[in-house]
Parts: structure tokens; C-alpha cells; sequence
């Protein structure tokens, strides 16, 4: 009889002897527990996201529909006067009318220190490829805006004999008749939606933390096996500055994201006091569908050309923002056999069926 002196172990168990050493278990760190603090903001953030993130599609439907029925409405029924009706109310005064300030006063810091982290502190690709959209959005606005301008003007003509420009003869007390395209609605839903494409940063800014820390521990003990982390082929200098930067500018990216979202609400509420007090239906019309057209033009066209800049939101020199894609595994049923020595998929006589030694229970 064969002496199973202090061994246990057989072939395929799991147990070991009371004096047999245990094999040292992996030290890959997890994620930090968060404070109340953070957990509280990132609720905030996700409704925020929720409410930006809104489907675009359907959101310019809404407003060309409104623009169109709502507008027609307005034209033949006088709605009630309301707070949102008078020029001189707080919101049209100190925001709608400077409103691409306030865009570019929100939109700037955010695309900075986004892309600067995505960009691991890249100056050059963050001004070519990110802050160039923002240069790009205030040209169309600036254009279409002079060129409604130039067409009331050119266009129009003053109610009393004797004035030919519309400033005298606005001067003078009368009214200038021209065709005003609305610049409130242009601005309103142009602003709109270069703020929600540029809020597109934040998709997936979270799992950057999680890519930073297993990089840095794979690299720690010298891992070299394959690796689908975003992160693995930056140098050690690259991922430093991301490292630093992301653990900086997060709680700012994250208050941005927010006064972005409550301007965003501001903007629709304020085009709906537009469409039902000010411009006729045209007016309001033509100026959406430029709005969205250089919309389209820029965001889904002309960024999502290869090898043109600017680049999309929330490209850098790694890719973190992309859905992940989870796969729904097969399970196939296991079938006993006779012939092949199993049953339910395991192999009848497990010593001779692996490769392993007799069993030693035979005498």
C-alpha cells in the first residue's frame, strides 16, 4: 500500500494538507469608498446627463414643431400676459441677450479641462482639436446673427415718410417694418445644442479613474500580458499628467456639467416665451432651421470627418467615452456520454481522462 503521509490531495481536490503552504492571492487594488459628499454630487450629475443627454433627434423635432404649430397659434390667439412677456424681465435682460457670453462663460472652462486631461496635457492637440469648435460656433453666430440684421435693415422700411435707416427712424418715436428674423431663437437653440454636444465630455468620465488605477498597478509589478486598457500604451510621463489632472479638475468638470444643464433648462424655457410673445411664425421658423442646420453642418458632419480638426467632444489620445459592449454569454447544455467516458460533461475516470496519474486507492 502506497504511504499517503501528510498529503491529502487528490487528483482535482481542492483541499490541502494542514502543513502545506497557501499560494499568496493577487494584490489589485479596488476602488476607494466615496464620501456622501461625492455620492450626492454624482446623483446630481447623472440627472443632469439625463437631461442633456435627452434624444437629439427628437428634441429638434419638438422644436421645429413648436416653432411651427406653437407659433401659428401665437399669431392668431393672444395668450396672457405673464412676467415672461414683458422685454424687460431679469432673464431676457441680463442673460438671453448677452446669451452667447454665457455660453462661451461655461463651455471654454469646461472643454479646457476636459480635454486637457483627455489630452494628458497636450496644448497643441487641446486648441487645434477642442477649443477651435468654441472659435467656430462664435463665427456662425456672429455671421448669422450680422446677416439677420443686415436683412431687417436692408429690407424694412420706417412707418412715417422721411426716414430711410432704422436707427432715426427708431430715434424719432415710429416703427421700423421689417422682415426680423428672430436672433432670440436662433441664439437659444443654437446655444442648446452646442452646449449638449460639448456636455458629450462627461460620457464616460468616471471609468477613467478605474483605468488610471489598474494601469498604475499593472505597470507596478511589471505586468506584460495583453490588455484592453485604454491607458496601456501611454507613456510613463503621459500618464502621470492624466493622473493629476483628472484628480484636479473632476469636481470643476463636474460643477460645470451642472450650471451647464440648469442654463440649458433656462434656454427652453425662455424660447418658449419667445414663440408665444415675440416674432411671427416665419421669423421664429426660418431662424430654428439655421440654427439646427449649422448644428448639423459642424457636429455631425464636418467633426466627424477623419483626418480634419476640430475633433468630436471627449476625443484625446485614448478612447474612454465609448459604450461598453456587453456580450450575453452561451451556455451549451452538456450532454452525458458513454463512448467518451463522461457524464454531464465531466470525465468518468478523472485520472486517466486528464492525463493525471493512476489513483493510488488500488492495492
Amino acid at each position: 500500500m502506497t504511504s499517503r503521509k501528510n498529503s491529502f490531495k487528490g487528483p482535482r481536490m481542492n483541499f490541502k494538507g494542514q502543513n502545506e503552504p497557501t499560494e499568496s492571492k493577487g494584490t489589485k487594488p479596488i476602488r476607494e469608498a466615496a464620501s456622501i459628499l461625492e455620492v450626492l454630487t454624482l446623483m446630481i450629475v447623472h440627472i443632469c446627463k439625463k437631461l442633456l443627454f435627452f434624444d437629439t433627434n427628437l428634441k429638434i423635432a419638438l422644436y421645429l414643431g413648436a416653432l411651427f404649430l406653437l407659433s401659428l397659434i401665437a399669431d392668431v390667439l393672444t395668450f396672457p400676459k405673464s412676467y415672461f412677456s414683458r422685454s424687460d424681465n431679469i432673464f431676457n435682460q441680463y442673460f438671453v441677450k448677452i446669451g452667447w457670453f454665457w455660453t462661451l462663460f461655461l463651455t471654454v472652462p469646461y472643454v479646457l479641462l476636459t480635454s486637457y486631461t483627455t489630452c494628458c496635457g497636450k496644448k497643441r492637440l487641446l486648441a487645434t482639436g477642442h477649443l477651435s469648435r468654441l472659435l467656430v460656433a462664435t463665427v456662425f453666430w456672429y455671421i448669422w446673427t450680422t446677416m439677420f440684421n443686415v436683412v431687417e435693415t436692408k429690407y424694412g422700411r420706417c412707418n412715417s415718410r422721411g426716414f430711410d435707416d432704422k436707427i432715426s427712424c427708431l430715434k424719432n418715436g415710429h416703427f421700423w417694418n421689417g422682415f426680423d428674423i428672430s436672433g432670440h431663437c436662433f441664439i437659444l437653440i443654437y446655444s442648446s445644442l452646442v452646449m449638449i454636444e460639448e456636455a458629450r465630455a462627461i460620457v464616460g468620465w468616471e471609468r477613467i479613474k478605474d483605468y488610471i488605477r489598474d494601469e498604475k498597478y499593472s505597470r507596478s509589478i511589471d505586468d506584460r500580458s495583453a490588455s484592453i486598457n485604454p491607458l496601456k500604451n501611454l507613456p510613463t510621463d503621459e500618464l502621470n499628467i492624466l493622473k493629476t489632472s483628472y484628480e484636479s479638475f473632476t469636481p470643476y468638470v463636474r460643477a460645470l456639467l451642472i450650471a451647464i444643464a440648469l442654463l440649458q433648462i433656462l434656454w427652453d424655457v425662455m424660447l418658449v416665451s419667445t414663440i408665444l410673445y415675440y416674432h411671427i411664425m416665419v421669423e421664429k421658423f426660418i431662424s430654428g432651421v439655421i440654427a439646427i442646420l449649422t448644428w448639423f453642418v459642424t457636429y455631425r458632419v464636418w467633426y466627424t470627418l477623419p483626418g480634419l480638426l476640430p475633433n468630436l467632444p471627449g476625443e484625446g489620445i485614448f478612447k474612454y467615452n465609448k459604450e461598453k459592449v456587453t456580450t450575453t454569454p452561451v451556455y451549451k447544455k452538456r450532454m452525458s456520454t458513454v463512448n467518451g467516458k463522461h457524464f454531464m460533461g465531466m470525465p468518468i475516470n478523472k485520472g486517466q481522462e486528464s492525463g493525471d496519474a493512476p489513483s493510488d486507492d488500488t492495492r
